[in-house]
C-alpha cells in the first residue's frame, strides 16, 4: 500500500503565503515525478508544479515566479511554497507521485498515486 498525505492548506489573505507538504509512504522503491495539481470550483484539475527526481521543474504560467516546488528525496516528500497568493489560487490542491512500488523478490509495480487533497482559500 502506498499513500500520499498532504498538509498545510488553509485560509490566507491575498498577498499572503502558504507552504504545502506531501509525504509518500509505503513500499516505495523509487519516485520519479512528484507534483501538485489544483481544482478550483467548477473547473478541471490542472497542473500547478512538478519536479522530477533529477530536479527538473515545470510550472503553470499562472504561478511561475510566485510558487516554488521542492523535494526531500530522502524523505519522499514534496513541498509547494506559495507566495503572493491571489484569490484565483483558491482550490483543492492535490499531491501526485509517479513511482515504483516494491512488491518484493525484485518485482515492481508502476503507480500513479494521488493524495486526498488540501483546501487553499485566498480571500480577504
Amino acid at each position: 500500500q502506498v499513500q500520499l498525505v498532504e498538509s498545510g492548506g488553509g485560509l490566507v489573505q491575498p498577498g499572503g503565503s502558504l507552504r504545502l507538504s506531501c509525504a509518500a509512504s509505503g513500499s516505495i522503491f523509487s519516485i520519479n515525478t512528484m507534483g501538485w495539481y489544483r481544482q478550483a470550483p467548477g473547473k478541471d484539475r490542472e497542473l500547478v508544479a512538478a519536479q522530477t527526481n533529477g530536479g527538473s521543474t515545470n510550472y503553470a504560467n499562472s504561478v511561475r515566479g510566485r510558487f516554488t516546488i521542492s523535494r526531500d528525496n530522502a524523505k519522499n516528500t514534496v513541498f509547494l511554497q506559495m507566495n503572493s497568493l491571489k484569490p484565483e489560487d483558491t482550490g483543492v490542491y492535490y499531491c501526485n507521485a509517479d513511482l515504483l512500488q516494491s512488491l518484493g523478490y525484485n518485482r515492481y509495480l508502476p503507480l500513479d498515486v494521488w493524495g486526498q487533497g488540501t483546501l487553499v482559500t485566498v480571500s480577504s
